[in-house]
């Protein structure tokens, strides 16, 4: 028996109560909005975070880390003051369509049908240009271990985008969008750089530009290769995709989690874990395991995800942003706990129990009375302060796919 006839009437009610006023706001604000990495990619900070770090520069420097303190407490007003604009961002338009087509299936209203499409028009009217297949980036710089331009595809991106093809194309039975996640991994093949750990494993880059190896963006790649290869029939990615997985599988640590950056990089920031990247990663071992049917994935997964039951949930609802922190609470590893454990409840009895209270805490605490929700929870001094600004891209898009996600799932019955 799946999980939906297990889940709390209360508790199916509650996401659609939710869903409602949420999808409202995004109507009326045209999915446009600030990002929490924008005021970074900024020329003026750009400039300051490049300048030497000497002794004489220390009030440029002392501006920066103003800008940045400002951002944190006033992030409407600094974004006003250095001029940034609010955009529509790719990631954001697919996760929503992704979430409108799971409303479609769980409802078989028209409306989110037409909402679906007219996000999936977008994306194919707005890939990046110049590579071998579609592809998606943020419309604004963004700062790593480099700088990325704006526009720059990643592989996250582009398989979160191709993920709502996908589901698409499923749904719809239209060829044309898995034309699109057909395109979607030539980009991967032909554009992202592949270490070759050895004959049975490889790495992708996070963008064409570097050569990072970090765990989730080569885990979104793999899987997404992996499915689309295997319902196309094409031996290439499908092989690519599993020697991708086995990266993880590799590195795992003996607590079954695994940090952001491969070892190979790890100096970057050494043994970092959070809430919201350790859900993508669990989820995507997931789908390698139900694509492939292999014990080695399951147990990965099972190995990931005790170790995510243990470190990551605070009072077995509250997401904690990483095993020694439960402060700040962010909206995007909320969103994430919900689609994790909802994702895993056809299989994981402890995610089938979870679930329920993930949901009513995140509801409760984080949505406002605009259908919004917050962006997240500080603690200073002892005492709990919201931030609430609306990010689309960070939380209001992953908030309406993981509770419809939970929707449709209800909806289907059984599974």
């Amino acid at each position: 028996m799946g999980f939906t006839m297990g889940l709390p009437e209360e508790t199916v009610d509650l996401v659609r109560e939710s869903v409602g006023p949420l999808e409202d706001w995004l109507e009326r604000n045209d999915f446009r909005s600030y990002d929490p990495y924008d005021v970074k990619g900024t020329r003026l900070y750009r400039w300051l975070s490049g300048l030497p770090r000497r002794a004489g520069l220390f009030p440029l420097r002392a501006i920066r880390k103003g800008i940045a303190i400002s951002e944190e407490r006033f992030p409407l007003l600094t974004r006003r003051f250095l001029l940034v604009r609010k955009r529509i961002i790719p990631e954001a338009v697919g996760v929503l369509a992704r979430a409108y087509v799971d409303l479609y299936e769980g409802t078989g209203e028209r409306r989110y049908e037409d909402k679906a499409l007219r996000g999936l028009n977008w994306l194919v009217r707005h890939p990046a240009r110049g590579y071998s297949g579609f592809c998606w980036g943020y419309p604004f710089d963004w700062q790593s271990v480099m700088l990325i331009p704006a526009g720059t595809p990643t592989g996250v991106v582009s398989s979160v985008v191709g993920d709502a093809f996908w589901k698409a194309y499923q749904v719809f039975n239209d060829s044309g969008y898995l034309d699109v996640c057909r395109s979607v991994c030539q980009f991967f093949l032909n554009d992202l750089r592949r270490d070759e750990i050895d004959a049975e494993t490889v790495c992708f880059s996070y963008t064409a530009l570097d050569d990072f190896h970090v765990h989730n963006a080569n885990l979104f790649v793999g899987e997404f290769l992996t499915r689309v290869g295997k319902e196309i029939g094409d031996r290439q990615c499908v092989e690519t995709g599993r020697k991708a997985a086995n990266y993880a599988l590799r590195e795992q640590n003996p607590d079954g989690s695994l940090y952001y950056w491969g070892n190979v990089q790890n100096h970057y920031s050494p043994r970092h874990i959070d809430h919201y990247h350790s859900g993508f990663e669990i989820r995507m071992l997931y789908g390698m395991w139900k694509l492939t049917g292999e014990e080695r994935y399951r147990q990965g997964v099972a190995r990931y995800y005790h170790f995510y039951r243990n470190n990551l949930l605070w009072r077995d609802c509250v997401p904690k942003i990483s095993p020694g922190r439960i402060y700040p609470i962010d909206i995007h590893s909320c969103a994430e706990a919900i689609l994790c454990n909802a994702t895993l409840a056809d299989e994981f009895e402890e995610a089938r129990d979870i679930l329920p209270g993930v949901v009513r805490w995140t509801v409760e605490r984080m949505q406002t009375k605009g259908g919004w929700f917050i962006h997240m929870i500080r603690r200073h001094g002892g005492r709990e302060r919201k931030v609430c600004v609306p990010y689309v891209r960070w939380g209001q898009a992953w908030m309406l796919r993981a509770l419809s996600q939970v929707w449709a799932a209800s909806a289907r019955g059984p599974g």
